[in-house]
């Protein structure tokens, strides 16, 4: 048995899971592995409504379902139902470093569609509740 080195260059971020939380390893790209608590950030809509001015590249991640997407979410929003988050997320947001702001119907299914991208190793992920707490503008369009 031999094992190869792979010389590694630049810095990057993995996640790890251990028992009930997850890690994010990052590696600096001086021979330290640092291992940091992975964790999305709870706001506000009214902080997700001046972000998504303020950051117009955010991606606005809807996870309902198909059918209450068309009768109702916010524009701009990316869908991918909570339980599609594993199998999709990866080939829809390709930089996981991007803001991604998580959103449902009321709250419950964005934070674990919001837990489940910090387990693929998102870095930027904000979770602002339900739409049914959005002030702000809606659209009903079934353009998927």
């Amino acid at each position: 048995n031999t094992e190869e080195v792979i010389p590694v260059t630049g810095s990057f971020t993995f996640a790890t899971y251990d028992k009930d939380s997850y890690y994010l390893a990052k590696y600096d790209g001086n021979d330290r592995f640092i291992n940091v608590p992975a964790t999305y950030e709870q706001i506000t809509p009214e902080e997700a409504s001046a972000l998504m001015v303020n950051e117009p590249d955010c991606v606005i991640l809807d996870v309902l379902t198909e059918e209450e997407f068309a009768q109702g979410h916010i524009k701009g929003a990316v869908l991918i139902p909570d339980y599609e988050i594993e199998a999709k997320a990866e080939s829809v947001i390709e930089d996981k470093d991007k803001l991604i702001l998580v959103y449902c119907r009321s709250g419950r299914r964005s934070k674990l569609a919001s837990e489940k991208l910090i387990g693929l190793g998102y870095t930027n992920v904000k979770e602002f509740g339900g739409i049914i707490d959005w002030k702000y503008e809606i659209v009903t369009d079934d353009l998927l």
